[in-house]
């Protein structure tokens, strides 16, 4: 490479590794590369082409006067760029149109071009894309120290994307993190408000049901429905932002103090049974999986909901264990059992949740007997 080419390629790959370091945008630092190596080959045309797991090669970048329509262009695998992407040795051509090494696969918008010059790029021995550069068929062909300069840019394209994917990786771990912390405060504190709020207007609506005129009751009743609707629409939200990352080495959602939770269920629950149930807790409840954890508590709400709206009990025990095989909660009442008209979406989907995530769910219920509600749920 001639001195003073030298000197220009060395300034250019300078400011080009300053930029992304710098944190700019990937496609602003590639187009940068690729205008450099157009420039400094004497180029009419310059592209920067990603290859993809089959091998087929995507424009992503190019220079020159006529680069419309060429911004995501397909090459297959079998094209002169194809081949050079997947870790073929450069090439430098006087006619990229009748070369037998380049003329296969050349699309209509290429083939205006003679001169051509391609070098390859990647990243830790794994092949990203190729660097080539054109000039029109009336012009001199490439020098065979073009491809020395073509290989020191296209490495720097190399670098560029290899930043770009770290830098949107860093950026999904940040987006699930942020998911996951709104998930845990819709979970955690706006459901439990609502499901609050629920409960003390059903007690008010059955205790002062005789007070209410009919349009009022039933206005009340709506409000009750709403809020239910509400927090199914809710914990849906919460699934939603909680469902599984695209990103293999996203972090998991942090584990549930279940026990915790058992407890605020319960003393919710009390305030509105007017005593307190009771709660026995066995085994280690500190560290299970968030998601399994919801289910978990899901199934404690809706069974207190039960027992609060229509049990009639005098006596609430809820048992919360872990053992070798998973969690087992179980809530018995001493009331009056599930009335057969009482609507049962809330039963319904806790059998659902619990049949999705590989546990149990049973529910035992005679007027004489009170109730049991059972879920057993796998922790592997």
């Amino acid at each position: 490479m001639e001195p003073t080419i030298a000197a220009r390629a060395l300034s250019a790959a300078t400011e080009i590794t300053t930029t992304a370091l710098s944190g700019d945008d990937p496609g602003t630092v590639l187009g940068s590369v690729v205008r450099h190596a157009a420039e400094l080959a004497d180029a009419d045309l310059g592209l920067v082409m990603v290859r993809a797991d089959d091998g087929h090669v995507t424009v992503e970048s190019a220079h020159g006067e006529k680069t419309a329509g060429l911004l995501g262009l397909v090459l297959p695998a079998e094209s002169a760029a194809g081949t050079v992407a997947a870790g073929g040795e450069p090439i430098v051509t006087e006619d990229v149109t009748s070369d037998p090494r380049t003329s296969r696969y050349v699309p209509g918008e290429l083939r205006s071009y003679g001169p051509f010059a391609a070098a390859p790029f990647g990243k830790d021995g794994r092949q990203l894309g190729v660097l080539t550069v054109y000039r029109e068929r009336d012009r001199e062909p490439f020098a065979a120290s073009t491809v020395e300069m073509l290989t020191a840019f296209a490495s720097q394209a190399g670098v560029v994307l290899a930043l770009a994917e770290g830098a949107n990786a860093r950026h999904r771990v940040t987006l699930y993190q942020e998911r996951e912390r709104i998930a845990r405060e819709l979970h955690d504190v706006i459901v439990q408000r609502l499901y609050a709020a629920g409960m003390q207007l059903d007690r008010v609506r059955r205790r002062m049901r005789k007070r209410f005129a009919g349009a009022d009751g039933a206005r009340l009743g709506e409000a009750i429905d709403q809020l239910d609707q509400t927090i199914e629409e809710i914990r849906g939200t919460v699934r939603a932002l909680r469902s599984p990352d695209p990103e293999p080495h996203a972090p998991e959602p942090a584990a549930t103090d279940l026990a915790e939770s058992a407890r605020a269920e319960v003393r919710i629950a009390g305030e509105l049974l007017g005593y307190p149930p009771t709660l026995e807790l066995s085994g280690e409840l500190a560290d299970i999986p968030a998601e399994r954890a919801d289910h978990v508590r899901a199934a404690l709400r809706e069974a207190l909901s039960n027992v609060v709206r229509h049990s009639g009990a005098s006596e609430t025990r809820v048992s919360l264990q872990r053992d070798r095989e998973g969690v087992r909660l179980r809530v018995r009442d001493n009331g009056c059992g599930v009335p057969h008209d009482v609507a049962q979406r809330g039963l319904r989907h806790l059998s659902e949740r619990a049949e999705a995530a590989g546990g149990r769910f049973f529910v035992n219920s005679s007027p004489s007997l009170g109730t049991l509600v059972a879920f057993d749920l796998p922790l592997r």
